[in-house]
């Protein structure tokens, strides 16, 4: 399914969104392009329109495969059903959004294909600086056009990016008291298309994410697993991206560290 020809096809739609939509938005929105749309959440006008080009151009690509997009799906939550029995592509038209309308990086673009809940394919684009994350199911991770394998930072304690925007106020106090101690604790990027490659390019070691919205997730998770880390629910089981409404994911550039952390944050439930 993800062949070199439909890999090369979804990086040049990337590319081009990025520089022909979304980039010339950057620095320069007005107050009315930018709207709030949820706590800690804001949408702009070159989120909707790189989702809008990008639904076009992927379904002319794969006709069978429907689109759920991140806006559009905030605009109809029934969209996500699609996920659970059928070939689809899903769509972070503009992931670190925040970031975005605040005139700063991180930011970048997420694009995953799935089938039935299963993720096949994921792609990740840095806007400012053009590196290009992809894997496949059992066909490994790349960055640019070399494969890569996941490495740890090597310090001790771990390097440990934990959010805690979307965490209920007694699990989050027992994550700084009990889990946080055992990491060098480093600011979240509030980016997903950031916050993977960190993992497995040996800049962080662990990340908790309490949200997991598979526009958000589905490319990340399968790149870190396809690099050699280790991405899964802290129970161990797969990440999969018709189960999104469960919580939870952790994910670290070795499945190690994923059951060091997990077993801290098994500790927290008891």
């Amino acid at each position: 399914m993800i062949t070199p020809t439909l890999n090369a096809a979804v990086e040049t739609i990337m590319r081009e969104v990025s520089r022909d939509v979304i980039l010339p938005h950057y620095q320069s929105l007005t107050a009315a392009q930018i709207v709030s749309k949820a706590v800690n959440d804001v949408v702009t006008v070159a989120d909707q329109e790189s989702e809008a080009i990008l639904t076009e151009r992927l379904t002319a690509l794969l006709p069978d495969a429907s689109v759920v997009g991140e806006e559009a799906t905030f605009a109809d939550e029934s969209e996500l059903l699609k996920l659970k029995d059928r070939l689809c592509w899903i769509v972070d038209p503009l992931d670190g959004t925040n970031n975005f309308a605040a005139g700063k990086p991180p930011f970048g673009m997420l694009i995953a294909l799935a089938d039935r809940g299963e993720t096949l394919g994921g792609w990740i684009l840095d806007c400012l600086t053009g590196r290009f994350c992809r894997a496949s199911l059992n066909g490994g991770a790349w960055v640019n056009e070399e494969r890569l394998t996941a490495r740890a930072t090597g310090e001790q304690p771990p390097v440990a990016a934990i959010s805690l925007i979307f965490t209920e106020e007694a699990r989050r106090e027992r994550l700084r008291t009990e889990v946080a101690p055992h990491y060098r604790m480093v600011d979240i990027p509030r980016c997903a298309a950031e916050q993977y490659p960190r993992l497995a390019l040996g800049q962080n070691d662990v990340a908790v994410f309490e949200r997991t919205l598979p526009w958000d997730h589905a490319a990340g998770a399968l790149f870190l697993d396809e690099a050699g880390g280790k991405c899964a629910r802290p129970d161990g089981t797969p990440y999969r991206v018709d189960q999104f409404d469960r919580k939870g994911l952790i994910g670290a550039a070795s499945p190690a560290l994923f059951e060091a952390l997990a077993n801290r944050l098994s500790a927290l439930e008891d």
